[in-house]
């Protein structure tokens, strides 16, 4: 599953000062994710999803996204921990930037991303 020309905000999850866990910030998929090992949490950055294409609500938690900033091609593999309203993304600030690298997407306020679902 995927989908192409999608809008990419940004949150401040904080996942390392809030020693990655999902109860401190709230997440949408601490109920079932909370208690994985921290590797787990650890090993992607992390993006709420309320995208067009895949599946929602808890069916969603955990699934990994491979994603594409269309300007400039750079990808990032992030975990879904969360779901959000704005019909797209809502990457972790951390992974917004490593995506953002022209800088574009912050002069915006949002990025334009192709994402697939892709094995953790």
């Amino acid at each position: 599953q995927q989908a192409s020309n999608v809008r990419a905000t940004y949150h401040f999850y904080n996942p390392a000062q809030n020693n990655w866990d999902l109860l401190r910030v709230s997440a949408y998929c601490a109920t079932w994710d909370a208690s994985k090992p921290l590797w787990w949490r650890q090993q992607y950055g992390w993006t709420a999803f309320c995208g067009p294409v895949g599946p929602r609500g808890r069916d969603s938690c955990g699934r990994c996204l491979r994603v594409t900033n269309t300007r400039t091609g750079t990808p990032a593999t992030v975990r879904i921990v969360d779901q959000c309203a704005n019909g797209g993304l809502d990457l972790d600030e951390g992974v917004f930037r490593q995506l953002d690298t022209d800088g574009e997407g912050y002069r915006r306020g949002h990025l334009i991303v192709n994402y697939a679902f892709v094995g953790c």
